[in-house]
């Protein structure tokens, strides 16, 4: 039998009673098209598009580093799950008010 656990708080989940809530995050890094204005017209751009995708399928997952792609998955109780739908991002409560320094 497979034994849940709330990834936060880390209580025991039972299937049988518990509302399970499961959370997944991918995180890739964006990258802009670059703006060339000398460029070829007559680029299948397609093509290349193609050929890069072609060259990631070949290489080993090792080599694609954390840097570029990443992707995680967490199960949540429902107290913790509606802790992280306030705060998804974990920032400080105080950092929602601007307050002055005096």
């Amino acid at each position: 039998m497979i034994h849940y656990s709330c990834d936060l708080c880390k209580r025991p989940l039972d299937p049988q009673d518990d509302l399970r809530y499961v959370v997944k995050i991918e995180v890739y890094a964006a990258f802009d098209p670059v703006q060339n204005e000398d460029a070829d017209a007559d680029r299948d751009n397609l093509q290349d598009l193609s050929d890069m995708l072609e060259h990631l399928d070949t290489l080993d997952s090792s080599q694609v580093g954390d840097d570029v792609y990443q992707q995680k998955r967490f199960d949540l109780c429902p107290e913790c799950r509606k802790r992280f739908l306030r705060n998804p991002l974990g920032r400080k409560t105080s950092d929602k008010f601007d307050f002055s320094k005096n």
